[in-house]
Protein backbone atom coordinates (compact mmCIF):
# COMPACT_ATOMS: atom_id res chain seq x y z
CA UNK A 1 0.00 0.00 0.00
CA UNK A 2 1.28 3.43 -0.90
CA UNK A 3 1.10 6.27 1.59
CA UNK A 4 0.13 9.74 0.38
CA UNK A 5 2.59 12.32 1.67
CA UNK A 6 2.27 16.04 2.25
CA UNK A 7 4.38 18.75 3.83
CA UNK A 8 3.05 17.97 7.31
CA UNK A 9 3.42 14.16 7.43
CA UNK A 10 6.70 13.83 5.49
CA UNK A 11 8.93 13.92 8.58
CA UNK A 12 6.96 11.24 10.45
CA UNK A 13 6.37 8.90 7.49
CA UNK A 14 9.78 9.21 5.78
CA UNK A 15 12.48 10.72 7.96
CA UNK A 16 11.46 8.88 11.15
CA UNK A 17 10.65 5.55 9.45
CA UNK A 18 12.16 2.35 10.88
CA UNK A 19 12.32 0.82 7.39
CA UNK A 20 13.72 2.25 4.14
CA UNK A 21 11.28 4.45 2.22
CA UNK A 22 10.79 4.87 -1.52
CA UNK A 23 9.28 8.29 -2.22
CA UNK A 24 7.69 8.86 -5.63
CA UNK A 25 7.69 12.61 -6.35
CA UNK A 26 4.97 13.07 -8.99
CA UNK A 27 2.07 15.23 -10.24
CA UNK A 28 -1.34 14.57 -11.82
CA UNK A 29 -0.40 16.26 -15.10
CA UNK A 30 2.86 14.31 -15.51
CA UNK A 31 2.50 11.59 -18.15
CA UNK A 32 5.86 9.88 -17.36
CA UNK A 33 4.71 9.71 -13.70
CA UNK A 34 1.68 7.69 -14.79
CA UNK A 35 3.92 5.44 -16.89
CA UNK A 36 5.98 4.40 -13.85
CA UNK A 37 3.05 4.22 -11.40
CA UNK A 38 2.29 0.52 -12.03
CA UNK A 39 5.89 -0.51 -11.29
CA UNK A 40 5.87 1.55 -8.08
CA UNK A 41 2.58 -0.08 -6.99
CA UNK A 42 4.01 -3.57 -7.66
CA UNK A 43 7.11 -2.75 -5.60
CA UNK A 44 4.86 -1.52 -2.76
CA UNK A 45 3.07 -4.89 -2.73
CA UNK A 46 6.13 -7.11 -3.20
CA UNK A 47 8.31 -5.40 -0.58
CA UNK A 48 5.59 -4.82 2.02
CA UNK A 49 7.08 -4.92 5.52
CA UNK A 50 10.63 -4.35 4.21
CA UNK A 51 10.10 -1.07 2.34
CA UNK A 52 7.61 1.73 2.79
CA UNK A 53 6.39 3.22 -0.49
CA UNK A 54 5.04 6.76 -0.48
CA UNK A 55 3.82 9.21 -3.11
CA UNK A 56 4.30 12.95 -2.85
CA UNK A 57 2.36 15.18 -5.24
CA UNK A 58 4.75 18.10 -5.86
CA UNK A 59 1.83 20.45 -6.58
CA UNK A 60 0.28 19.72 -3.19
CA UNK A 61 3.55 19.66 -1.22
CA UNK A 62 5.81 22.17 -2.95
CA UNK A 63 7.91 22.94 0.13
CA UNK A 64 9.08 19.35 0.53
CA UNK A 65 9.85 19.10 -3.20
CA UNK A 66 11.96 22.28 -2.97
CA UNK A 67 13.72 21.03 0.19
CA UNK A 68 14.90 17.94 -1.71
CA UNK A 69 15.84 19.77 -4.91
CA UNK A 70 13.26 18.02 -7.07
CA UNK A 71 13.71 19.60 -10.50
CA UNK A 72 11.97 17.07 -12.71
CA UNK A 73 9.42 14.35 -12.17
CA UNK A 74 9.05 11.53 -11.74
CA UNK A 75 11.86 11.42 -9.22
CA UNK A 76 12.06 8.35 -7.00
CA UNK A 77 14.15 8.77 -3.88
CA UNK A 78 15.22 6.03 -1.50
CA UNK A 79 15.49 7.21 2.09
CA UNK A 80 17.16 5.28 4.89
CA UNK A 81 17.76 6.64 8.39
CA UNK A 82 16.25 9.97 7.32
CA UNK A 83 18.67 10.57 4.44
CA UNK A 84 18.42 10.22 0.66
CA UNK A 85 20.52 7.22 -0.38
CA UNK A 86 19.66 6.99 -4.08
CA UNK A 87 17.62 8.89 -6.64
CA UNK A 88 16.16 7.82 -9.94
CA UNK A 89 14.88 10.50 -12.29
CA UNK A 90 12.55 9.69 -15.16
CA UNK A 91 10.89 6.50 -16.29
CA UNK A 92 12.90 3.34 -15.63
CA UNK A 93 12.09 -0.35 -15.75
CA UNK A 94 10.88 -1.99 -12.56
CA UNK A 95 14.02 -4.17 -12.53
CA UNK A 96 16.26 -1.07 -12.60
CA UNK A 97 14.34 0.41 -9.70
CA UNK A 98 14.64 -2.83 -7.73
CA UNK A 99 18.42 -2.82 -8.29
CA UNK A 100 18.59 0.59 -6.62
CA UNK A 101 16.36 -0.49 -3.72
CA UNK A 102 17.90 -3.89 -2.84
CA UNK A 103 21.07 -2.65 -1.07
CA UNK A 104 18.92 -0.77 1.46
CA UNK A 105 16.47 -3.48 2.50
Amino acid sequence: MEIQLNDSNFKQEVLESDVPVLVDFWAEWCYPCRMIAAAVEEIAREYQGKLKVCKLNVDEAPQTAVNYGIMSIPTLSIFKNGKVQEQVVGVVAKSALEEKIRPYI
